[in-house]
């Protein structure tokens, strides 16, 4: 079945709160997705996010807990938790997201709403059905509160005193996830999937390593002597160091890979596909000592990818995975991916670099998934202004058959995508609305700045009237 569908993460979403949410908008976007013709809506990880950390989903204090900063005030207000006088002066207008600002008017609502919550029956599944993660990542948050500094700095582990706190990280874990999974019910009653995103590592300064600290490579003081990251490439001379602890697969295997197993079948109740982020990470990843300033002097180091993608196929037999399998990848890599049949991805800003690029649409199989371009590259317009050199460009009208202005690039790339092979084709909102480099979403290595663009409004008729026909055109 050929489908189309968009990515855009829900903090891009309207919303009066200085960050888009899971409220009306979302619900709104929906409507627009199926008005469309569209099947999929990829988001981003859904993960907490912190604001010393760049605000950067994929480096999160849990791999298995929602983001807090997501929940709908106005949703409260339909479950009487908040009322609608309680949202009055709470309201902003940014033309981006502000995360202190959004951070502090939910804090204050999110509050509200604990002070105004009586524990019910779907509150106490919640919490059972949950505890395996959800009582350690409550105390963790509650510790990393108090204490202010990464968890192997921490005077104590003991919640004595912080009952509270703790309880009311389990109210805001609950109410996530209850507006969470209406909406995906709603966007399932419409037809549509929803790919989430599953970033390969946590921070260090985590509830998943401090709970589980035998299955990351620490030092006797509970350090990383090793940390994540990638060699130069596209995006950086100097490497992407990003810091994240790496996995000690050895023990993750003699457990049978129990922790991925949970984490997986979690993320699994919540999407119905899921984009395994940095795949090539699950056949040999890259580690950097912990000591280094750029990711240059680092090495490969193999995984069990076998062993574990054969135990993820008999544990999820139908195998909802796709393979994000871009920068440098090898024939090891490729020859994982192929013989598990993982969907791999196509993307179109990079096809045209040199002549009979593996990502030009007449080298597609069925079984990929294309985008014009990512959360992480520059949007096509952007891309064609400011990064396309004059090779590239006489390539790219070369391909086409005609030229092109900045104007009708988006879409000319759009149509290629849509017209492709791919089983699959997802388009970022910004390329949809033709947006330039200010619309970037993130740039890899940048430290502030990113995962801030959002939509003003949700697009009007006129784009989903042109959507719904490339998909009859195109047989999406």
């Amino acid at each position: 079945m050929r489908v189309a569908g968009i990515l855009l993460h829900i903090t891009s979403l309207p919303s009066p709160f200085g960050v888009g949410d899971l409220g009306p908008n979302a619900y709104k976007f929906v409507d627009f997705l199926y008005a469309s013709g569209q099947k999929l809506w990829q988001v981003l990880p859904l993960n907490p996010t912190c604001v010393e950390y760049g605000n950067s989903p994929y480096y999160s204090i849990s791999l298995f807990a929602g983001n807090p900063l997501l929940i709908s005030p106005e949703l409260l207000c339909k479950d009487g938790l908040l009322s609608e006088k309680d949202l009055e002066g709470y309201q902003v207008q940014r033309d981006k997201v502000d995360y202190p600002t959004a951070w502090a008017i939910k804090e204050s609502l999110l509050e509200k709403a604990y002070r105004n919550f009586s524990e019910n029956e779907e509150y106490r599944s919640f919490v059972e059905e949950n505890a395996y993660w959800l009582e350690d990542y409550c105390r963790f948050k509650a510790l990393r509160d108090k204490y202010k500094k990464p968890w192997n700095a921490w005077e104590s582990e003991s919640t004595e005193g912080l009952e509270d706190k703790v309880k009311k990280e389990k109210f805001l874990q609950f109410v996530f996830f209850k507006q969470w999974k209406a909406l995906k019910a709603y966007a399932n009653s419409k037809g549509i999937k929803i790919m989430g995103d599953l970033p390969i590592y946590p921070a260090f300064d985590s509830s998943d390593v401090w709970s589980n600290r035998h299955l990351f490579k620490l030092d006797e003081n509970n350090n990383p002597y090793v940390v994540a990251g990638v060699p130069p490439d596209y995006f950086s001379k100097e490497g992407q160091l990003w810091g994240n602890p790496v996995y000690n697969w050895e023990r993750l295997k003699e457990e049978g890979f129990s922790w991925w197993i949970k984490r997986i079948r979690h993320n699994l109740g919540l999407f119905d596909l899921l984009r395994l982020d940095h795949f090539r990470g699950f056949v040999a990843y890259y580690e950097v000592p912990a000591s280094e300033k750029t990711a240059v002097r680092g090495r490969w180091v193999s995984a069990p990818a076998e062993e574990f993608f054969t135990k993820l196929k008999e544990e999820f037999p139908d195998f909802p995975f796709v393979a994000e399998d871009l920068g440098l990848i090898t024939p090891d890599v490729e020859e994982m991916r192929d013989r598990f049949s993982f969907p791999g991805m196509k993307v179109l800003v990079f096809a045209f670099e040199s002549e009979n690029h593996p990502y030009m649409p007449h080298n597609y199989d069925k079984n990929s998934f294309v985008y014009t371009s990512t959360h992480d590259t520059m949007p096509v317009k952007g891309w064609y202004l400011q990064e396309l050199n004059y090779a590239s460009k006489e390539r790219l009208f070369r391909y086409l058959g005609r030229e092109l202005s900045e104007e009708d690039v988006s879409y000319a790339l759009i149509r290629l995508a849509y017209m492709s092979v791919s089983k699959a084709c997802v388009i970022p909102m910004q390329d949809l609305l033709n947006l330039g480099q200010d619309a970037r979403m993130n740039t890899p290595g940048r430290k502030e700045g990113n995962w801030e663009w959002r939509l003003k409004c949700l697009p009007d008729e006129s784009l989903s009237v042109r959507l719904k026909e490339l998909c009859l055109t195109y047989g999406r």
